[in-house]
């Protein structure tokens, strides 16, 4: 019984010594936020209620988190730049049109700003945003307009032409109508190749980025930058909200552990919680 107990204080003494480190080594880390929608009335599980993005940006109002662009982050990173406290990056994939009737307001209302990230081929189509709103938000200076790729195909299924024109077809659609460069790109779903990076590298994309859970490093891959997803949920939202925010270094590991072992063992990978 007194070798158990002696091996059971020593396992928790090493998870306890393997979590600070965790903490420690992450403690220089940006958390970059990815959102998809805010509406009352869609039921898609990456669906927040509006509700719950308003409780969720006075929350890092009201605990000293300061926005601030991807374009501020690589400057610190590549030029020195020094970051506020606490800095923190919000970022919207799709386009949808909840962007201008629900996320708009509450960034006003917050003053802060966010990154949309739109599939410029479905800019126009039901649900979505048109050109003529993507301008005025971009002209409003609370969103700035970058690309999900053309038209959200799966980037790791293309190859040559057909994945230049993926890529660098938005690119030259947002510049062509926004009047502005198109420096970042987040990758359909997070999925990407080595030929992805070096292809939105060739655009002259400035950073890519995924979804991973995890903080955005300066020793991070520009064109792999890490960000952490904000899914809707029937409770605890706020809660749920807080724990990926703060527990960010201990929750990608989780993830990529439960994702390593999702295809060959589905029913365990469904075991392991991630709030």
């Amino acid at each position: 019984m007194k070798k158990i107990l002696i091996v059971m204080v020593v396992l928790l003494i090493a998870a306890a010594a393997f979590i600070f480190w965790l903490f420690e080594r992450s403690a220089d880390g940006v958390p970059i936020l990815v959102y998809h929608r805010v509406s009352d009335t869609d039921t898609n599980p990456t669906t927040l209620k509006v509700a719950d993005f308003d409780a969720q940006l006075k929350y890092l109002a009201d605990n000293g988190y300061h926005v601030i662009a991807p374009d501020d982050l690589l400057d610190a990173w590549e030029n020195g730049k020094t970051l506020p406290a606490n800095p923190i990056v919000l970022t919207f994939d799709d386009g949808h049109e909840d962007i201008y009737k629900n996320v708009f307001p509450l960034l006003q209302k917050y003053n802060m700003r966010a990154t949309v990230f739109i599939v410029t081929d479905h800019i126009g189509m039901k649900d979505y945003l048109n050109w003529d709103l993507v301008r005025a938000l971009q002209a409003g200076g609370f969103m700035d307009f970058e690309s999900h790729t053309m038209s959200y195909k799966d980037l790791t299924t293309l190859r040559g032409d057909k994945l230049w024109n993926e890529i660098y077809g938005s690119k030259q659609a947002i510049e062509w109508a926004l009047k502005k460069p198109a420096k970042f790109i987040a990758y359909p779903e997070g999925k990407y190749t080595v030929d992805a990076e070096e292809t939105s590298k060739e655009c002259k994309f400035r950073a890519g980025f995924i979804e991973d859970y995890g903080l955005a490093m300066n020793d991070s891959n520009s064109y792999v930058l890490t960000r952490i997803p904000v899914l809707g949920s029937n409770s605890h939202t706020l809660l749920r909200f807080q724990l990926r925010l703060k527990g960010s270094p201990i929750f990608a590991p989780i993830h990529r552990f439960k994702t390593d072992i999702a295809e060959g063992n589905p029913e365990i990978a469904d075991l392991i919680f991630i709030p």
